[in-house]
């Protein structure tokens, strides 16, 4: 089998654009280092799926220079399901907040005091565009070109039972990762979380599990 330049060109390329994106981090969220708070960079889920969809390219871009590997392939397959829901879900959650209410979705600095009428006071800090749109856009575009014009799709029952387990597990870790590292830095990493009561967060969760794996069941059904 001949190597497909179209589709090693994609993973590479968004390969490349996520490590630039994860690179550029930050490394200082509300006047603390993120070495010093529990879980670093890896509390937000943002960065969990970041590294998930990186891994799902590199993974691609193996299957496209070793086309023979069956073990490749059957990783590589393994990781979309997982990568490319929570890329979803990420994208959707961030990019209506970003537009519409970004107080809740970008960290400020909690010593700040915010007088009335005043234009001095800094808001939230955001991302540079480049790295933003490097985390929060290219892993769920990326992975949906690669779905939708250069995968196959999977099986029906296996699509709609992989997509609820994976979900339900991968909602279960960061449900309890994320809450555990709050527990020792007093805060979470999106301030939606911080201002919700825990019945609240729970809810959230929930939705955001379902929300993955509906998505997935609904590309799959919907793949050419």
């Amino acid at each position: 089998m001949s190597l497909d330049g179209r589709a090693a060109f994609l993973h590479a390329a968004a390969a490349a654009i996520m490590a630039y994106g994860y690179l550029n981090l930050p490394d200082l969220v509300v006047k603390i280092h993120m070495s010093e708070m529990k879980g670093g960079h890896f509390q937000f889920l943002t960065v969990q799926g970041l590294c998930l969809a990186w891994t799902t390219m590199v993974v691609s871009l193996g299957c496209d220079l070793i086309p023979s590997s069956k073990l490749l392939r059957m990783v590589k397959r393994t990781l979309l399901m997982i990568a490319l829901p929570v890329a979803i879900v990420i994208s959707v959650v961030y990019w209506s907040l970003i537009t519409f209410m970004p107080h809740m979705i970008l960290l400020s600095d909690p010593e700040a005091t915010v007088p009335t009428s005043s234009s001095r006071v800094p808001g939230p800090a955001r991302l540079p565009m480049r790295v933003d749109l490097a985390v929060h856009a290219a892993p769920a575009i990326s992975m949906f070109i690669d779905f939708y014009f250069l995968e196959v799709k999977y099986p029906k029952k296996a699509s709609i039972r992989g997509a609820i387990l994976v979900a339900a597990l991968f909602g279960s870790w960061y449900s309890c990762w994320v809450e555990y590292c709050a527990s020792f830095n007093g805060f979470f990493p999106y301030p939606f979380l911080t201002n919700s009561p825990f019945h609240i967060r729970v809810a959230i969760y929930i939705v955001a599990t379902a929300l993955a794996a509906v998505s997935f069941i609904g590309l799959n059904a919907t793949h050419p």
